[in-house]
């Protein structure tokens, strides 16, 4: 017999993100985006294909305001990050791992399924290594 669990009461008194919270998931996300060793197209295009100009004022350090989109895109790419560092003991295979080719990929890099550019593509690397490490 299956229970339901019950949900968490959703609280729209609490904002969405703050500016300080989305700053450093930004720096964040950049130093990530150096130890995977993408190039900025690719990286622009996983965050939803950001204009040159603004990725590059992301890498000087200005970070505006998170619209939901980026702030999900983020969010998945942290713990794509978090899921990759349980997995692998050495930090160099965890970051390796991006640009090597996988054949639950179809021979596909996972960066390059992540610079299809939807949020899905993003979804289906972090449920992988979910499911990889016996999460859901």
């Amino acid at each position: 017999m299956l229970i339901e669990i019950p949900r968490t009461a959703s609280n729209p008194e609490i904002p969405q993100i703050t500016a300080e919270e989305a700053s450093a998931a930004a720096r964040a996300v950049i130093e990530l985006f150096a130890r995977w060793e993408l190039s900025d197209s690719v990286a622009r295009e996983i965050l939803g294909g950001l204009a040159p100009r603004t990725y590059a004022r992301w890498k000087m350090g200005y970070h505006p305001r998170l619209n939901r989109d980026l702030s999900t895109r983020l969010s998945l790419l942290m713990g794509i990050h978090t899921s990759l560092r349980n997995l692998f003991g050495n930090r160099q295979r965890a970051y390796g791992w991006v640009t090597k080719p996988n054949t639950a990929f179809g021979g596909q890099t996972p960066a390059a399924v992540m610079a299809e550019g939807s949020i899905f593509a993003l979804g289906r690397i972090r449920s992988y290594l979910d499911a990889e490490r016996g999460g859901w």
